[in-house]
């Protein structure tokens, strides 16, 4: 009886080790075929990190050095950070034999949404990255852009603050400005000023001249180069118009512009020289019956 028990022993023991042997054996097998392609994901999704952050790296270099803003600078160094690991993740699971069209599909889905629910915004801030790209104007500068004008305060992502010349803070979306024209009248350290004077018609034109032209060069603040021109422009209805176009600094514009419309209207009244009103000539004719 002993020796029948032990055999069986023996039996049950030896069929235990090749169940074990041949759990190793598969073990062995699994191993085998998928080591390489976990190592490769590994490699994959470590390479591409490091690829990922140079690349990081190289745009947020170019940007500083652009001397863009610095929001703007680590929100789109961090998303392009984002969107290559993203990549990298999908290549990765590539690697392991996961069928990534799905998750391709997913995030396609995903990024439509967002973009169709957030497409104002997404404007807004892709307007935002242009403007301090390209830098039509920097903050300080006068502007006419938006359809307001004023002093740029600050430049954000998604809009810009102005000033208006009565002090009031002006939020303009950033669409709004890349949408239109935008006039920057700081752009430039001298600007022109545009002044039209009337005289009547029976004033001599020779000496009102010649009194605009004292009144220009007396004042300092006007620029020698490039020079002034006083030009006979118009025969108006009413008035006999000069176009006077001095040259100041963008400083002095509205200072000037007001001190010369007022000397050359207390020198005409000095000199008796008329600055008429808008007039018609009305001619009534009597018929005899």
């Amino acid at each position: 009886m002993l020796p029948t028990i032990t055999i069986l022993l023996q039996a049950e023991v030896g069929a235990k080790v090749i169940q074990i042997e041949s759990l190793l054996k598969s073990i062995i097998e699994i191993l085998t075929v998928f080591g390489f392609k976990i190592l490769a994901a590994i490699v994959v999704f470590l390479v591409g990190n490091w690829v990922a952050k140079w690349i990081r790296g190289i745009i947020q270099n170019f940007m500083e050095k652009r001397e863009l803003e610095a929001t703007v600078t680590g929100f789109v160094s961090s998303l392009s950070y984002y969107a290559m690991i993203t990549f990298v993740v999908i290549v990765a699971l590539g690697q392991l034999g996961v069928r990534t069209a799905s998750f391709v599909a997913i995030i396609g889905a995903a990024g439509l949404a967002v973009g169709l629910a957030l497409q104002g915004s997404l404007s807004n801030f892709a307007s935002g990255v242009l403007l301090v790209i390209f830098r039509p104007f920097k903050v300080g500068d006068f502007v006419e852009a938006g359809g307001v004008a004023g002093v740029i305060n600050s430049i954000e992502i998604f809009y810009t603050i102005l000033k208006s010349p009565d002090n009031k803070k002006i939020i303009v979306p950033n669409s709004n400005i890349m949408a239109g024209n935008i006039v920057n009248y700081s752009a430039f350290p001298i600007r022109r000023l545009d002044l039209v004077f009337g005289i009547g018609y029976d004033d001599d034109i020779d000496h009102a001249k010649q009194i605009i032209w004292d009144v220009l060069n007396q004042d300092d603040r006007i620029l020698k180069e490039p020079g002034a021109t006083v030009s006979l422009s118009e025969l108006a209805d009413s008035s006999v118009n000069f176009a006077v176009r001095p040259w100041v600094n963008g400083a002095d514009y509205w200072n000037v512009l007001c001190d010369t419309t007022e000397t050359v209207k207390k020198q005409f009244d000095a000199a008796g020289i008329s600055i008429p009103y808008p007039q018609q000539d009305v001619h009534v004719y009597e018929e005899k019956s």
